[in-house]
C-alpha cells in the first residue's frame, strides 16, 4: 500500500471519529465525548489540562487506554515501513510515522492530536545499547507492575494519571513537593507504577527521582527488579554517576546486582571522560566477577583493556595489574585472544621502572603459539624494556628484526639503542646511533636531542655536550628546557660555576622560566657564597608566581643565611618555611636552635592554618570557575579539591602557582617526595572547618551556586583567577568566562562587572553560563586583570583588542552551539540572551 493509501486509511478512521462528536463544540476533539483521545494523551504526559465533567477538578479523565489503543494500532501496515503497524520498531519508524502526519493536510486533524499521536510512538532503549552479547545472554529480572485500568478504585486511577503527566515537567525540587503532598494515599505500587511510567517514556531522571522519594518513606520496601530495571535505563542513556547510585542501593540492601546492572554500569564509564571514571569501571569490573561470580562476554574484556592502554605510557602503567587481570580471565574463560592483547601487556611491562624480563618472554611465546607475528609495535615496547634493563644482547637481536619490518624505522627505535649502550657506560656508541639515525630519517626530533644531551652530560663529556647544545638551539626545536637542565646540572657537579650561570641566562632567552633552572642556579651561588646574589634570585623566585618557592629553594637559602652569619633573615626564611609547612632539614635545623639558644628565643613551632587575603581572593576566583568543594556526612568539615586539565597550557603553570599558594594546606598524600617538582593533574587540601564559609556560600548541599554577596567580592584578582582557571580567550580576541549557577546570580555577576565599567553578554548552555566580553570590553577587562595574571600566561591570554565588535557578538553566539561544548555539565540543550 502505499503512501497516498496510507492517507485515506487515516482519513476514514478520523472522520468516523469526529462524525460521533461533531455535536461537541469543543476544540479539536480531546474534548470529545469519546474518551479514547484524551486517554491516549494522559497517558503520554500530554502538558495540556482537561477537565473532569464528573468532579469539575483539572485532573484528566481516565478512560479505556487499551480500546484506544488496539484501534489506533489496528490500521493496516502499508509495507512501505511507515504504516502503524511497525511503530513499535522504535526510533526510526517513529520518525518516518511523525512525518506522515505532518503531511496529513486534514482540516479536523489539529496540531494538538497530531503531538498526542506522535507521544505514542514507543521507544526501544535496549536499541540504543551497543553490546549485542548482552541482549543475548543477559537478561534483567522481570518486573511486574499493574496496570493503570486494573486498580479498582476510580480516583486512584485518576491521581496516578496526573501525577504521569505533572511529574516530568518540574524540576526536582518541585517534584519532591508534589508527592509530598500524596503521601496520605500514594502506596509502594502507586510509586512503582509512576518510576516505571517515567522510565517508558524515557524520562529515566523524574523515575531516579521518584525511586529516591520512595526510599525515604516509612512504606517502601526494597524492589530489586525496580532497581535493577532503573539502573540498567540510567546506565544506557550514559549516566554513570545515577546508575552508580542505584547500583549501591542494591549492595547496601545485601543483594547482588544483575549481570546486565554491572556490564551496563562498566560501560557507562567506560564511555565518559571524566576523571576517575576508568578506575571505577575496573573496580565495577573486578566486582562482577569476584563477587557476582559472572563471565563477562568478550567484548567488555576487550573494552576495558582498550581503555587501559588508550593513555600515554606513564600514566598508564599504574593499570598492569589490572590488565593482567583482565588476560587471565580471558584464558580462564576460554575465549579469543586478541592479537592487541599481547601487545598491550607486553607495552605495559615495558614502562615499569623494574622490568619483569620473564614474564614478557612469557608473553612473547604465547604470542607465538597463538600463530602471531611480533609487529613493529611489540618490538619497539621490548627494546624500551632493554633499554632499563641494558639488555645489549637482546636490543641487537630486536633491532635486527626492527630492519627487516616493512616501513621505515620509528625514531623511539633509535632512541631505545642509545639508552641500551648508555646503560652500560658506551656514551660514544650512543652518539653513533643518534649520527645513524640521522643520516637514516634525513631529520632528528626533540626526544633525540634530548636523550644524547642527557647521556653525554651523565658521562661529563663536555665537548660534546657543548656542540649538540649547540645544534639543537640551532634547530629551533622545542622545548629545549630539560637540556639545559642536565647542562647545568654537570657544570655543577664539576664545580664550573661560571659555566653554569652563563648557561642559566642563556635560558632565560630560550625557553620559559623554570623552577629547576632557577634552583640549580641558586645552589650554585649559595655554593660559591654570592649570597646578594642567591638572596636577589630567591626573591625574583618568589614573587613570580609561575616559578614560585618550595621546600629545595627555602632550604638552599636558609643554609646560605646561616652560613653567612645573616641570622635576621635566616629566621624571617624560617618564618615563611613555618607558614607554608616546609620541612627544614635536620643539620639546618640544629644550627638554628643553637644560633636560637644564643639570643635567648625559643624556635618558633609551625603557626595555625589560616588564609592570607591573597589566598582568599584566589580560592573566590577558583570557585566561580569550578574548584569543587568535598564536605564530611557531619557538613562541619570540607576540603578543596582542585582539578586541572593536562591538555591545557596555561593550566601547566597556573597548577605549579596554586600547589604553592596552597601547600600548607595540602594533604600529605599530595605533598612532593624527597624534592620532587612533578604536581598531579588534581590534588586535595586536608579537611578543616575553615572552609565552612566558602562551603556554605559557593557549594550548599553539595551544589555550586553563585553567593548572593558576590557583587562584594569580585575584586581584580578574584577576575584574574577565575580567567586564567574557566577562562577562554578565542580567536578574535574576545575572553569568555564559564561558571555555574542560577540565572539570579549570573544576572549580580553581571550588575556588578557593569559597576566597574565592563559590560559583557550571557550565553547558557544546559547548566553552564558564559559570559562574554566582545571586542573593547575585552580590552577593559584585561587591563582591569592584568597585574594579577602570571607572567607565563600574559601571551596565551591577553585580549585581542582588533576584532570588531559585530564580528565577535556572532562568534560568541555561535562558539557554544554545539552539544560537545556543554556535554560535560548538563543533559538539556538551551541557550538564552539576558
Amino acid at each position: 500500500m502505499n503512501s497516498t493509501s496510507l492517507s485515506l486509511s487515516l482519513f476514514f478512521f478520523f472522520f468516523v471519529v469526529t462524525e460521533r462528536n461533531e455535536k461537541d463544540t469543543s476544540p479539536g476533539f480531546v474534548r470529545a465525548k469519546s474518551s479514547q483521545n484524551s486517554r491516549i494523551s494522559q497517558r503520554q504526559g500530554y502538558p495540556h489540562r482537561y477537565k473532569s465533567r464528573r468532579r469539575g477538578t483539572s485532573n484528566p479523565g481516565v478512560g479505556q487506554i487499551r480500546e484506544s489503543r488496539r484501534n489506533f494500532f489496528s490500521l493496516p501496515n502499508t509495507g512501505d515501513g511507515v504504516g502503524p503497524g511497525l511503530l513499535i520498531r522504535g526510533r526510526e519508524a517513529g520518525e518516518r510515522t511523525s512525518m506522515c502526519f505532518r503531511n496529513l493536510s486534514l482540516p479536523y486533524l489539529d496540531d494538538v492530536m497530531v503531538s498526542t499521536l506522535q507521544s505514542e510512538i514507543p521507544f526501544d532503549l535496549d536499541a540504543s545499547f551497543e553490546s549485542p552479547e548482552l541482549k543475548k545472554q543477559v537478561k534483567s529480572p522481570p518486573l511486574e507492575v499493574r496496570e493503570l485500568e486494573e486498580l479498582p478504585e476510580q480516583w486512584r486511577r485518576t491521581k496516578l494519571a496526573w501525577l504521569c503527566k505533572e511529574l516530568p515537567a518540574h524540576k526536582a525540587s518541585m517534584l519532591v513537593r508534589i508527592l509530598n503532598a500524596q503521601r496520605k494515599w500514594i502506596r509502594q505500587e502507586d510509586g512503582t507504577y509512576v518510576a516505571v511510567h517515567c522510565m517508558r517514556i524515557r524520562e529515566n531522571e523524574t523515575g531516579f527521582r521518584v525511586y529516591k522519594w520512595m526510599m525515604q518513606q516509612h512504606w517502601f520496601r526494597f524492589d530489586f527488579a525496580l532497581a535493577t530495571k532503573l539502573a540498567d535505563f540510567l546506565g544506557k542513556e550514559r549516566k554513570f554517576l545515577k546508575c552508580r547510585e542505584v547500583f549501591d542501593d542494591i549492595i547496601n540492601q545485601g543483594r547482588v546486582p544483575s549481570e546486565s546492572t554491572f556490564h551496563i554500569l562498566i560501560t557507562a564509564y567506560l564511555s565518559s571522560q571524566g576523571h576517575g571514571c576508568l578506575d571505577q569501571a575496573c573496580s565495577i569490573y573486578n566486582r562482577m566477577i569476584q563477587l557476582g561470580g559472572y563471565k563477562p562476554p568478550l567484548s567488555l574484556h576487550n573494552s576495558l583493556f582498550r581503555a587501559l592502554v588508550s593513555n600515554p605510557g606513564g600514566s598508564s602503567k599504574k593499570y598492569l595489574k589490572q590488565a593482567e587481570f583482565i588476560y587471565h580471565n580471558l584464558v580462564t574463560s576460554e575465549l579469543e585472544i586478541h592479537k592487541d592483547i599481547y601487545g598491550g601487556l607486553i607495552w605495559l611491562h615495558s614502562y615499569q621502572d623494574n622490568i619483569d624480563k620473564e614474564r614478557i618472554e612469557s608473553l612473547r611465546s604465547e604470542l607465538q603459539v597463538a600463530g602471531f607475528q611480533e609487529r613493529r609495535e611489540v618490538l619497539v615496547s621490548i627494546l624500551r624494556a632493554c633499554s632499563k634493563d641494558g639488555d645489549v644482547q637482546e636490543a641487537e637481536r630486536v633491532w635486527l628484526k626492527l630492519i627487516h619490518c616493512e616501513g621505515t624505522l620509528p625514531y623511539q627505535a633509535f632512541v631505545y639503542r642509545m639508552g641500551v649502550y648508555a646503560k652500560v657506560g658506551q656514551p660514544l656508541k650512543s652518539l653513533e646511533i643518534f649520527r645513524r639515525m640521522q643520516e637514516h630519517l634525513g631529520s632528528t626530533n626533540v626526544v633525540a636531542y634530548q636523550k644524547i644531551i642527557e647521556v653525554l652530560t651523565k658521562a661529563r663529556k663536555i665537548e660534546l655536550t657543548e656542540s649538540l647544545m649547540g645544534e639543537f638551539m640551532e634547530s629551533g626545536l622545542k622545548p629545549i628546557g630539560p637540556s639545559f637542565v642536565d647542562l647545568m646540572d654537570m657544570y655543577f657537579s664539576l664545580d664550573l660555576h661560571d659555566k653554569l650561570e652563563s648557561t642559566f641566562f642563556q635560558s632565560l632567552e630560550k625557553c620559559r622560566p623554570n623552577r629547576t633552572i632557577y634552583n640549580i642556579y641558586l645552589d650554585s651561588l649559595v655554593k660559591t657564597g654570592n649570597i646578594g646574589k642567591a638572596e636577589e634570585i630567591f626573591n625574583q623566585m618568589l614573587s613570580n608566581g609561575t616559578i614560585g618557592v618550595h621546600t629545595r629553594s627555602s632550604n638552599s637559602i636558609l643554609s646560605g643565611y646561616l652560613s653567612n652569619g645573616e641570622y635576621v633573615k635566616a629566621e624571617k626564611i624560617y618564618d615563611l618555611m613555618c607558614q607554608k609547612k616546609y620541612v627544614v632539614e635536620p643539620p639546618l635545623m640544629e644550627k638554628l636552635d643553637y644560633v636560637m639558644s644564643l639570643s635567648k628565643k625559643v624556635v618558633k613551632k609551625p603557626v595555625s592554618l589560616k588564609l592570607s587575603v591573597e589566598q582568599r581572593e584566589i580560592l573566590m576566583g577558583l570557585l566561580l570557575g569550578g574548584l569543587r568543594i568535598e564536605s564530611d556526612e557531619a557538613g562541619k568539615k570540607h576540603a578543596l579539591h582542585f582539578v586541572f586539565s593536562g591538555k591545557l597550557d596555561s593550566h601547566t603553570s597556573l597548577k605549579r602557582h596554586i600547589y604553592d599558594q596552597f601547600h600548607e594546606w595540602l594533604a600529605s598524600s599530595f605533598k612532593p617526595i624527597d624534592g620532587s617538582d612533578d604536581i598531579p593533574n588534581q590534588f586535595l587540601t586536608v579537611s578543616h572547618s575553615y572552609f565552612g564559609f566558602y562551603a556554605d556560600q559557593f557549594w550548599p548541599k553539595g551544589q555550586a551556586v553563585i553567593p548572593k554577596l558576590i557583587h562584594r567580592w569580585l575584586s581584580p584578582r578574584v577576575l584574574a583567577y577565575w580567567y586564567m582557571f574557566a577562562g577562554y580567550r578565542t580567536s578574535s580576541g574576545d575572553i569568555l568566562l564559564k561558571v555555574k549557577g542560577s540565572q539570579e546570580g549570573v544576572e549580580r555577576i553581571v550588575k556588578a562587572l557593569k559597576a566597574k565599567s565592563v559590560d559583557c553578554k550571557v550565553k547558557k548552555k544546559g547548566r553552564v553560563f558564559w559570559l562574554g566580553f566582545l571586542g573593547s570590553k575585552s580590552t577593559l577587562l584585561w587591563k582591569l586583570i592584568e597585574p594579577y595574571v602570571l607572567d607565563d600566561l600574559s601571551d596565551f591570554l591577553e585580549a585581542g583588542g582588533q576584532s570588531l565588535e559585530r564580528t565577535s557578538e556572532n562568534s560568541f553566539g555561535g562558539q557554544f552551539d554545539s552539544d560537545d561544548a556543554a556535554s560535560d555539565y548538563s543533559d538539556h540543550d538551551y541557550s538564552s540572551d539576558f
